[in-house]
This record gives C-alpha cells, structure tokens and sequence, in this order.
C-alpha cells in the first residue's frame, strides 16, 4: 500500500505541475469549450494556473518524504475534493460545462477517499519496520486515531 501512495503521490505531483505549467503559458486555449472570454478571464486562468503548478510541487514533495506524512496527503487531498465539490457548484449555479470537465470532476471526487484511505500507509509501514529491527526512523510526531 506504501508503494501505491508514493507512485500515485508522484503521479498526482507531476500531473498538475504539467497542468498547470501547460495553463499558465497557453491559457484559455487549454480550457475545452471556454472560447475567448477575453483578458480579464485569461489572467484569472493563468494566475491559478500558477497555484495549481505550485499544488503539484506540494504533492511533489509529498511523494519524496519518508514516511510519507499523512497528514500533507489528507490535506493535499481534501484541496483536489473541494476543488471537484466547486465544480459541482458551479454546474448547479450555471449549468452543465463541458464533458471533459465532467470527466475532472468525476477524478476529483473519486480519487481523494482513496488517498485518505492510503494516507497513512507509508508510516504504518516505516513504524512495523522499525518494530523488527528495533531502529527508530525520526518522523513527523504521530497522533493515535
């Protein structure tokens, strides 16, 4: 399961550094279905293009700690959910968008309760390691839940 968080960690890190780095230089062309809304709309999609590149730097990070904390991985993965709970909100509020942003929303509802449900594997894992070779691994101070 440890291997699972880090590789989708990784993956998630890459995919919207890519993403976002693709918005910020081309802006609205990247967007299906948004045409040319003008300027105003334009920086608005390139700013927080730079705020998603930043978020995939964070699960970046994530991804190369060890163990991986939980903690950064629910946090990290309750922004994707609210970011898939707002485009929901914007469907009731102004309507059906385009079918690829569809298929986002659906990704960014379904994928953070797998993360939360793997958030913690990596220092579950790390921690019965230890237990067997009785070396301590320094981490970040742990909560029992």
């Amino acid at each position: 399961m440890a291997r699972l968080l880090k590789w989708l960690s990784w993956a998630m890190g890459v995919a919207d550094v890519a993403i976002g780095a693709l918005h910020l230089t081309t802006g609205l062309t990247a967007v299906p279905g948004a045409g040319s809304p003008g300027p105003t709309v334009d920086s608005l999609v390139r700013f927080f293009s730079a705020i998603f590149l930043g978020y995939g730097l964070a699960w970046i990070w994530v991804a190369r700690q060890s163990p991986i904390p939980s903690r950064a991985v629910r946090l990290l993965a309750g922004v994707f959910f609210l970011g898939g709970a707002s485009r929901l909100l914007s469907w009731a509020a102004l309507g059906r968008p385009n079918w690829f942003q569809l298929v986002l929303m659906g990704i960014e509802l379904a994928l953070p309760p797998l993360y939360f449900w793997l958030s913690t594997a990596d220092e579950r894992e790390t921690e019965a390691r230890s237990r067997q070779t009785g070396v301590t691994t320094p981490g970040p101070a742990r909560s029992t839940p």
